[in-house]
């Protein structure tokens, strides 16, 4: 069995989960339900960063501690994720003793190279991205992330990590390692980011409080996105347990586009100085836009998260989201009218109209002519687009082009739905009755049958509870089927269970 080590950006603890955050987490839990499907022994883990500045002002602003504001936050996110089914294995908090053990430890390791120095800053600095900021990096002299928040002038001194002595190993790991940073536009972001020369960077705060202590001073803490970074081992028990030792270096580390400064050329640059791997792979999603602006309370385009789940159920929302979100881009609307909008219709056309509708039509005729039993597996034209249909999803799994293994899958289920205005099995019932021979029907069926049992096994890593819900109207056993073992899962299914209808039309709600 092949490990699997997946994580997703640590989230920060300064509001409330909104749909961004439920993208990125959703997009991972169907690489890990995928991989966990071929077989890979996984490890998925999304957590929260709870410290810092902003997290300190926010928890002022609501005359709360700030351990006590993380608190509740981080059970904000975790009952949302719990609504949206994420099947994470660990859930971080950088507030835990745990993870304090282990940065204190990554510290010494990299102050005992002699990678640390102090010097004094000076610079912008912006709240929202707990980030310094170099004055081409500001449009209008405002960060492009976070506009309309103040950027302020920063002096004060620091630790700084020579950031800088890790450049042409850097360069070298992006351009000997064309996966390391994904997809490709990334990597070419990347790639010029390193070429056009790194500055050595701060590694402490003299002027926040809760944090992690820096080990050489203690009238510093380790700055937030310096130590964030390392919960991704720590969270692993780093430096020398089991877990460790088995799952590093990460398999797939996902996060957004804006932070791929930080999680491509700060953290390998950390991992190099204390001699640990660096991750196999980072992938940098795009975002969803709402008229030209990355969603965002401030600028008035946020959608309400719990609202949307509640809309059309958990599954119907992961459905979507996947499927208009290209991984490897970003997905621009209108307004967040048209956001409801397009969300309604995929819910009516894709779900209840192509899928529910082939499910009901399939299960309806195998109990009116079958007595709900099919007893073969044949072959024929379905069965080949099937087969064709299930190879582009692989592939597409495998790369990561999460929509497009969602446009194989429902490829299949239009096949399907023609391939029954084609066949016709009404007339060969009528037929078969008048002395044809059954096979032609018992074909038909069949690759009906095996159709809709191979779109469940597909819709597995994306709609979970709906997809066991289809593999058992189809009369199947144990769930999930693994996409291995597929054939095998076939001959096993039973009889049909008419009657469920997986997604009803809102009209009949």
């Amino acid at each position: 069995m092949t490990s699997f080590y997946l994580t997703t950006a640590i989230d920060y603890s300064n509001g409330e989960p909104h749909l961004g955050h439920a993208v990125e987490k959703i997009g991972a839990d169907v690489i890990a339900r995928y991989r966990r499907g071929c077989g890979d022994d996984v490890h998925f883990l999304i957590g929260m960063d709870e410290h810092g500045q902003k997290v300190q002002q926010e928890a002022d602003k609501h005359d709360s501690q700030p351990q006590d504001w993380v608190d509740r936050i981080a059970e904000s996110f975790q009952k949302v994720w719990q609504r949206l089914d994420i099947s994470n294995d660990d859930f971080i908090r950088t507030s835990e003793e745990r993870h304090h053990l282990g940065v204190t430890t990554l510290m010494e390791k990299i102050g005992e190279k002699g990678d640390f120095h102090r010097a004094k800053y000076e610079g912008y600095y912006c709240a929202g991205c707990e980030a310094f900021k170099k004055e081409d990096e500001l449009e209008n002299g405002q960060c492009p992330l976070h506009p309309g928040r103040e950027i302020e002038w920063t002096e004060e001194e620091n630790w700084f990590f020579e950031l800088s002595k890790y450049s042409t190993e850097l360069l070298e790991l992006v351009q000997t390692r064309p996966d390391f940073v994904r997809p490709r536009s990334r990597l070419n972001e990347i790639t010029r980011l390193i070429e056009s020369g790194l500055e050595d960077i701060s590694a402490s705060r003299s002027r926040i409080s809760w944090g992690v202590p820096f080990p050489e001073d203690h009238d510093h803490t380790v700055y937030v996105w310096f130590e964030a970074l390392a919960s991704y081992i720590t969270a692993l028990g780093y430096p020398d347990s089991e877990l460790f030792q088995k799952m590093w270096p990460a398999d797939l580390q996902i996060i957004g586009k804006d932070i791929t400064r930080f999680h491509c050329v700060y953290w390998p640059a950390i991992l190099l100085a204390v001699g640990v791997p660096v991750p196999k792979s980072v992938w940098g999603h795009g975002f969803i836009n709402i008229g030209g602006a990355k969603l965002s309370k401030s600028s008035g385009t946020e959608l309400d998260l719990l609202e949307l789940i509640d809309r059309h159920g958990a599954d119907a929302l992961r459905y979507f989201l996947m499927r208009e979100v290209p991984w490897d881009g970003d997905r621009n609307f209108s307004s967040v009218d048209e956001f409801v909008e397009q969300f309604d219709r995929r819910y009516t056309t894709d779900l209840a109209n192509d899928l529910g509708n082939l499910l009901n039509r399939v299960v309806s005729m195998v109990s009116k002519y079958r007595n709900g039993m099919i007893a073969t597996v044949p072959e024929g034209e379905l069965s080949s687009h099937m087969k064709m249909s299930l190879s582009t999803y692989r592939e597409a799994m495998d790369d990561y082009r999460l929509h497009k293994a969602l446009i194989a899958t429902f490829d299949l289920v239009g096949f399907a739905n023609g391939f029954v205005d084609q066949t016709k099995p009404w007339t060969l019932a009528k037929e078969e009755t008048k002395g044809a021979s059954p096979a032609e029907l018992d074909s038909v069926l069949g690759q009906l049958i095996c159709a809709l049992g191979v779109t469940a096994a597909m819709l597995v890593p994306f709609l979970p509870d709906k997809a066991a819900e289809l593999w058992g109207v189809l009369g199947g056993g144990d769930f999930p089927p693994r996409l291995d073992d597929l054939s095998v899962a076939m001959e096993t299914l039973g009889k049909v269970r008419p009657g469920s209808v997986l997604f009803p039309r809102p009209e009949e709600i």
